[in-house]
Parts: structure tokens; sequence; C-alpha cells
């Protein structure tokens, strides 16, 4: 059997404001635009929630709780502290400030437009890099990350 994991889809009640959100803040370039629904580079996709159920489930169906704690969609950049900053612009209810996780990776979690949980992470390879830069060495970076020292040396390099 060949499946293949091709992306995620999200039901939103804006589909203008939540595609708005996700290009301007979360940087996300659209690929395709149908209107009701919208595809970004790496195969994350928006749904018009009235349509969506409308085409799945032949009818309306009433909106899901205010916040959707059973899943996360999950972001990295290098520039972290940037997309802060847009954040705080916006209308999003934020659950965890930007902070160090116990692994050393800088991350933040709020609630998009919709209730949906999302977290926006430095990627491990600019952990790594941050922690070397302020005198951690390569063994302690492998420890606390939890990464193979052969990864540790591999990010320090590039």
């Amino acid at each position: 059997m060949n499946v293949k994991w091709t992306g995620a889809v999200i039901f939103v009640k804006d589909i203008k404001a939540s595609c708005r959100f996700y290009q301007e803040v979360m940087g996300q370039k659209v690929e395709f635009d149908f209107g009701p629904n919208i595809g970004f580079v790496g195969g994350f996709s928006l749904w018009q929630r009235e349509h969506a159920t409308e085409v799945i489930f032949q009818r309306p169906i009433e909106a899901p709780e205010p916040h959707h704690n059973d899943s996360e969609l999950y972001f990295e950049t290098d520039e972290i502290e940037a997309v802060c900053k847009r954040l705080e612009n916006e209308a999003v209810e934020i659950i965890q400030p930007l902070a160090e996780q116990p692994w050393g990776s800088l991350s933040i979690h709020f609630y998009d437009f919709d209730g949906h949980l999302v977290e926006l992470a430095e990627p491990m390879s600019a952990t790594v890099q941050r922690m070397l830069s302020q005198g951690m060495t390569e063994e302690a970076a492998a420890q606390k990350t939890g990464l193979p020292i052969e990864a540790v040396r591999q990010f320090a390099a590039a």
C-alpha cells in the first residue's frame, strides 16, 4: 500500500482573515487559491468552514468549541523574535509567551482566530547555534537538546 501524507487542512470561519494572518504574520506563501480553499506551499491548507461541511457532510454543522486543544499546528522560523513582534499586533490569544523549552528550543504557543492551537519555534539548528554562541560546549548542547553529538556538530558547522 502506498499512502503519502500531503498536508494538513484546518476549517476557518473567515477565509480572507485567516489567509491574511497566515501570509502576513506567519510568512506562508499561497500556492493555490480556489476561493473557499487556499493551499500554501508546503502542504498546509485552509478551508472555509461552511463550504467544507456542506461538501463533506452535505449539511452545515455547528462550529467547534472555541479552542481546539487536541492537536497543534507547528511552524519554525530562524526569526522567532521578529515574528513574535508581529503576533503582538494581532488579536491572537497567547497561551505561552516566547520561552525556552526544556530541550532548549525557543517557542511561543497561541490560538489563531479560529481557536486552533499554534506553536512557533526556532529550528533545532538555530537552537544549537544559539547555545554554542552563548558558550555551551557541543557535548552540553547535545545533552540539553537530546540530539546526537553528530547532529550538534553538523549544526555547528553550518
